[in-house]
C-alpha cells in the first residue's frame, strides 16, 4: 500500500514538472519576465521577483520599444536613500504632467499597466485614446499619512505613483475626484484601478478612504490589494 501511494506521489510530481515544460513561457512561473508577457497573477508575480539586473535591461528594452522614456539618476543617500531609480518622462505617447522619479520596478510596472491596460480600456469604455496622465508625485521622504509613528511610506522609496486625472485625444480631461461617481466615466476609472492589481502590489483609490478621494495610489508593496 505504501509503494503505491509512493509510485502516485512521483507520477504526479513527474506529471507537474512536464506540465510546467510545456506551459506557455507567459503561463510558467519559473520562466523570466518579458515585456509581452499579458497581464495577469503571474506576471505580478514575476514582476516582484524580478532581480535589479533584470529589471534594469527590461527598463532598458522598454525604453527601446518607445514604452517608456526614463533618463538614469544617480543614487542618492540622506534620510530616505535611493537606489536604482530613474526619472519617467512618459509612456511612450502618454505624455506626463511632470517628470516623476521611480524605482526600477515601478517604471516597469507602471509602463506595463499603460500600455496593456490603460490604453486599451480607454479606447474600448471611452472612444478615445489616452494622451496624458496627471500625477501629485511618486517620490517623498515621510511616512504613512505623515504620521510620526507610522512606517516609512511607499513614496520614501519612489515605490508609488499617486495618480490625480487622465486627459484623452478627443480633449476630455477627466479627474478621479469627480469621474470616480460620475455615470460616464465611472465604469472606465474602476476598470483603470481594477486592472491595476495585474501589475503593481496595491492600488488603492476613492473607495479605499476619504485620503485617497482625489487620487490613484498605485504601489509596489503586497500582492494585488486594490480597492
Amino acid at each position: 500500500m505504501r509503494g503505491k501511494s509512493l509510485l502516485t506521489g512521483l507520477v504526479i510530481i513527474a506529471a507537474a514538472v512536464m506540465g510546467y515544460r510545456w506551459l506557455p513561457s507567459y503561463y510558467n512561473p519559473f520562466v523570466p519576465l518579458t515585456l509581452e508577457d499579458p497581464p495577469g497573477k503571474i506576471t505580478q508575480y514575476k514582476l516582484r521577483r524580478l532581480t535589479p539586473e533584470a529589471c534594469g535591461n527590461l527598463l532598458i528594452e522598454a525604453n527601446q520599444k518607445q514604452l517608456i522614456r526614463t533618463q538614469s539618476r544617480a543614487d542618492s543617500a540622506g534620510d530616505c536613500p535611493l537606489t536604482n531609480v530613474v526619472r519617467v518622462r512618459s509612456f511612450g505617447p502618454v505624455s506626463l504632467s511632470s517628470s516623476f522619479i521611480a524605482s526600477c520596478p515601478l517604471a516597469l510596472s507602471s509602463a506595463l499597466f499603460v500600455h496593456q491596460q490603460a490604453r486599451p480600456l480607454t479606447k474600448q469604455l471611452m472612444g478615445s485614446e489616452l494622451s496624458r496622465i496627471e500625477h501629485l508625485g511618486s517620490f517623498a521622504c515621510r511616512n504613512i499619512y505623515h504620521r510620526p509613528d507610522a512606517r516609512r511610506s511607499e513614496h520614501a522609496t519612489a515605490d508609488a505613483l499617486d495618480i490625480s486625472a487622465f486627459q484623452l485625444a478627443n480633449g476630455q480631461r477627466v479627474t478621479v475626484l469627480r469621474g470616480w461617481r460620475e455615470e460616464k466615466t465611472s465604469p472606465w476609472l474602476r476598470a483603470l484601478l481594477s486592472a491595476s492589481c495585474d501589475y503593481y502590489g496595491n492600488g488603492l483609490g476613492p473607495d479605499y478612504n476619504a485620503a485617497h478621494a482625489n487620487h490613484f495610489h498605485l504601489g509596489m508593496r503586497g500582492f494585488g490589494l486594490c480597492r
